[in-house]
């Protein structure tokens, strides 16, 4: 099955958009990265486990927030690495200078009870690379 996207213009298309995932009959919903996504992540919870839906998410944020799974840079950690910039620059170091950095941690994140609900089974192998399973 290839990706279907959704189109989520604000928090008032999210039940419309989890309804259409259903009906298409999507094994799961990836949601994207976005500053709307990461506010209204309770809500985008509560919609996957109403319409049945697996979710996968970008941050930890999600999960914590009831998400089955998050994937993707640790967030903390690349607050440290612009704080050696922020360190760089106020020391005399002109910012066009600098070398971009790419993400140096990825972290997997899995809510064990959220998977529970939706009767699946995350695999063990799987449970053992997670840098985190919330129970």
């Amino acid at each position: 099955m290839n990706p279907q996207p959704l189109k989520i213009v604000g928090p008032e298309d999210f039940q419309d958009a989890f309804r259409s995932a259903a009906v298409r009959g999507a094994p799961a919903v990836w949601v994207v990265g976005d500053p709307m996504f990461l506010l209204h992540r309770a809500e985008l919870a509560k919609l996957a486990m109403e319409f049945r839906l697996p979710t996968s998410f970008l941050g930890r944020a999600h999960v914590e927030a009831g998400g089955l799974m998050a994937y993707g840079p640790d967030s903390l950690h690349m607050y440290r690495q612009a704080a050696t910039y922020v360190d760089k620059i106020l020391k005399g170091a002109r910012p066009a200078e600098l070398p971009i950095e790419e993400p140096a941690r990825f972290e997997l994140v899995i809510n064990a009870k959220t998977a529970k609900a939706l009767g699946l089974t995350i695999p063990p192998s799987l449970l053992a690379r997670a840098d985190q399973v919330i129970e």
